[in-house]
């Protein structure tokens, strides 16, 4: 079972109760942090990556290291025991157990007035029936967290977002369910002698007023090559909002880093359904990455599950925005009661700041099932990042069914199917600002392939969308890769954001 799934699964699990009670600060002998702010964290990751890097200890016994999926599910946090519940603050904490795959341990900090002291793991704070603890492991520790504040309605907390697992986290906005993740810091990612994973190695969550509209939680990353400072000011909503502070301290020059990554899932859809036997017509998290490169273009590449791993690098300077997105929004296109992919966050990352030449890295791996996320996207730096410098980059992650700002049409569906003449057809559904008052004499369809042959390009309307569509043929001529863009004109006008799109076959 992969940690998205278990997420999901833990979230659905876990009973709210009415009852009241608050963890207290652990009476431990280290000295609580005085004046604390995202100075000390820096310092800290600076601290530790001018040092030789030491595999933090993550055993356990055999009680908590071997379980089984369903095993780990059933160690419940007691919602009654939440953070700051009974507290009348508008967020609450709820806390992972150690066990299972997620073994590394965590120390979460709770910051209150610039003073900041650890927070007691208690055995009694989870549901531990099912699982034979040993006095030795009275201070078994924490895994991650999640958090919780009103979104729906003010007398009941929703969930809001996680961190658990490495740097993962994630996030949902209201009336949506989990999908895909982001992690503070990827390394080497699709490299062929393998990724390294930077973890999560302690937060320091600030204690919120009672008026406050966002909650501030510092975290300490460290790896192999690397250790990072990262501030997550996190506001929930209709759309939820996570403004990033991110300073990396390499310990090594780092030429495969990642940016702002994202984690998600595409198994398949209209456009790709090679060897699917399956009654849904569409299983994935994200359908396609959205790039507002610095340049100002918008561009759109519907996602896929390849053959083989593909790996795409869309260079640029001073990125204005990317993100997985999530755009078909209809329970028909997926029909899954359980899993309701229609309710799935996209997420979209605007810098704060410039982030100078690099390229947004797309990775795609083939997988056979869902339950792996097989999606990744990221900024990657053109220039190392060199050993005991100081990097620094700050960015805002919206998670919500519609990410970033939208003036032209989009994109919405690509479909792909059978030919006449051994050639592959495209049909693009296009929605947005002005389709629907165009008329189509007045369009044009601008459709190009590095190689093979575009036959037979038209646009008509699809009133059943409001917008329009898009069709054209694809002669490959025994080509085994070729890179297609698209985009709709209007009096020499662009009107859409630029479709691309890589076909193999």
């Amino acid at each position: 079972m992969d940690r998205r799934r278990l997420i999901a699964g833990l979230a659905a699990a876990l009973p709210v109760l009415q009852e009241s009670w608050t963890v207290r600060p652990a009476q431990a002998e280290q000295k609580p942090i005085k004046a604390f702010d995202a100075g000390h964290v820096r310092a800290l990751a600076q601290q530790l990556a001018s040092n030789p890097y030491k595999e933090p200890p993550t055993s356990l016994s055999k009680n908590f290291e071997n379980l089984s999926y369903d095993q780990y599910r059933s160690i419940r946090y007691r919602p009654e025991r939440a953070l700051w519940r009974g507290d009348g603050l508008p967020f609450e904490l709820q806390f992972f157990h150690r066990g299972f795959i997620f073994k590394d341990r965590v120390q979460v900090y709770e910051v209150i007035e610039g003073d900041a002291r650890p927070v007691a793991y208690q055995p009694d704070l989870f549901t531990l029936d099912k699982i034979e603890q040993r006095p030795e492991e009275a201070d078994a520790g924490f895994a991650g967290f999640r958090l919780h504040a009103p979104m729906q309605r003010q007398d009941y907390y929703d969930e809001v977002g996680v961190f658990l697992g490495a740097s993962y986290f994630r996030a949902v906005a209201e009336d949506q369910v989990y999908g895909l993740s982001a992690r503070a810091l990827s390394i080497a990612t699709g490299d062929p002698k393998g990724e390294e994973f930077p973890a999560f190695r302690a937060f320091w969550v600030e204690r919120p007023s009672r008026r406050a509209k966002s909650l501030v939680v510092h975290a300490l990353v460290d790896s192999k090559s690397a250790a990072a400072a990262a501030r997550f000011d996190i506001r929930p909503g209709r759309t939820t909002t996570y403004d990033v502070d991110l300073t990396v301290y390499p310990r090594v020059d780092l030429a495969q880093i990642g940016i702002g990554s994202l984690t998600s899932m595409f198994f398949f859809a209209a456009n790709d359904r090679l060897g699917v036997d399956d009654y849904r017509p569409a299983v994935h998290d994200s359908d396609g990455l959205s790039i507002w490169n610095g340049r100002g273009e918008r561009l759109w590449r519907p996602l896929s599950n390849p053959r083989d791993l593909q790996i795409s690098l869309f260079a640029d300077e001073n990125p204005r925005g990317f993100g997985l997105l999530q755009r078909e929004r209809n329970f028909s296109s997926y029909q899954d009661l359980e899993s309701h992919f229609e309710k799935r966050p996209s997420a979209w990352i605007e810098p704060s700041s410039e982030w100078g030449p690099g390229a947004i890295q797309l990775v795609e791996i083939p997988t056979k099932e869902e339950i792996h996320d097989n999606i990744v996207a990221f900024w990657r730096p053109k220039d190392r990042l060199r050993a005991k410098g100081e990097y620094k980059y700050a960015y805002r992650i919206d998670w919500g069914s519609m990410a970033g700002p939208r003036p032209l049409a989009e994109f919405v569906k690509t479909s792909v199917g059978a030919g006449p003449d051994n050639t592959r057809r495209f049909v693009l559904d296009m929605r947005g600002p002005g389709l629907e008052k165009e008329t189509v004499d007045r369009l044009r369809a601008t459709v190009s392939a590095d190689k093979g042959e575009i036959r037979n390009s038209v646009i008509y309307p699809n009133p059943a969308i409001g917008g329009l569509r898009m069709s054209f043929e694809l002669a490959p001529k025994n080509e085994k890769a070729i890179e297609l863009r698209a985009q709709l004109m209007r009096d020499g006008d662009r009107i859409s954001e630029v479709w691309l799109y890589r076909w193999t076959p």
